[in-house]
């Protein structure tokens, strides 16, 4: 999976919340090692981006 560069170049949103999101989302990808994630060559940072930047899963940020 390539990383989706147009999507990231347009979102419009927090940067530091979108990093978050992904950096949790890539490391639960890598810890299932789910079918689809071996058939991505366990490239977890474009999966859970995509993911993301297409709104298939969804995040909200928790201040601490």
């Amino acid at each position: 999976m390539i990383m989706p560069l147009e999507s990231l170049i347009n979102f419009s949103g927090n940067a530091y919340e979108l990093a978050a999101a992904v950096a949790t989302r890539a490391y639960q990808l890598a810890v299932l090692r789910t079918p689809e994630v071996e058939k991505n060559n366990g490239k977890v940072v474009s999966m859970s981006t995509q993911e993301i930047l297409d709104k298939t899963i969804g995040y909200k940020l928790i201040a601490g």
